[in-house]
């Protein structure tokens, strides 16, 4: 008696012990720009799984439920600012109390920080056919994240790389150029080890709006290097740096 083949198990994953995420500040249009913020900046934040899991969330709930008595307000950066939502209901000793209380839990938490700021009046002046601001802080981005994860022996294991939605149109052409900066149209003309999820707005991820806090700050601090910036003070210990320690270039790519 002949017995059918079975078919060939699917390979095996390895996943790697870091997740990323990624948020924006600016918008990515090169028509209409904001003469107070004309930047598009865009920050990848690095965590080790263990840590994001175990330190990190649990912190930040933690928080939540003091504050507000549950988990379901998210942390937008503009809403904190302009004290929209739930942040409109705080007076001022619980609102100073929670951003004293938000910045050490980002201060102690342990994670890795890349950023890309695209100066988009530069861009549009000195290119006759100017790249998608967003995309090319994407692959900026996803270049220096391979080297970081080379440094830490995962560049073999699959890293996932979580933004958020922005529309069914913007987020198809983010996939559409994710998977060509992927598949090896990059520095070093070779697949990465990437996968993309793109998460609903809605979605209550603490990765995701720690990435939210720390880009319009670093924003800033490369538009008015010389203003006060408590939020960039806090990330200073957070970029990653190259083998000689410098940040920019390495943790912090402003481009052109």
């Amino acid at each position: 008696m002949t017995l059918p083949i079975a078919p060939a198990a699917d390979p095996v994953v390895q996943h790697s012990e870091f997740i990323i995420y990624v948020d924006e500040s600016g918008d990515h249009s090169l028509e209409a720009i904001d003469p107070d913020f004309p930047v598009f900046v865009l920050s990848f934040c690095i965590f080790r799984k263990a840590d994001y899991v175990q330190r990190v969330t649990p912190a930040i709930r933690a928080l939540k439920f003091g504050t507000f008595g549950h988990d379901m307000v998210v942390l937008h950066e503009a809403d904190i600012r302009r004290k929209k939502g739930a942040f409109s209901r705080l007076s001022k000793a619980p609102r100073e109390a929670f951003m004293t209380a938000l910045t050490d839990i980002i201060e102690a938490a342990d994670f890795q920080l890349v950023a890309v700021v695209i100066d988009k009046r530069k861009l549009k002046d000195r290119y006759r056919h100017p790249a998608h601001p967003y995309h090319l802080a994407l692959e900026f981005g996803l270049e220096r994240i391979y080297r970081l994860l080379q440094a830490a022996g995962q560049n073999s294991a699959l890293t996932y790389v979580v933004c958020e939605a922005r529309g069914a149109k913007e987020d198809a052409e983010l996939e559409l150029e994710f998977r060509r900066i992927r598949d090896g149209a990059n520095y070093f003309n070779k697949a990465l080890p990437f996968d993309l999820i793109v998460a609903d707005k809605k979605t209550n991820s603490e990765g995701l709006q720690l990435a939210d806090l720390t880009a319009r700050p670093i924003g800033l601090s490369v538009l008015r290097p010389d203003q006060a910036n408590r939020a960039c003070e806090v990330l200073e210990a957070k970029f990653y740096r190259d083998h000689r320690g410098h940040k920019l270039g390495a943790g912090l790519k402003v481009f052109p």
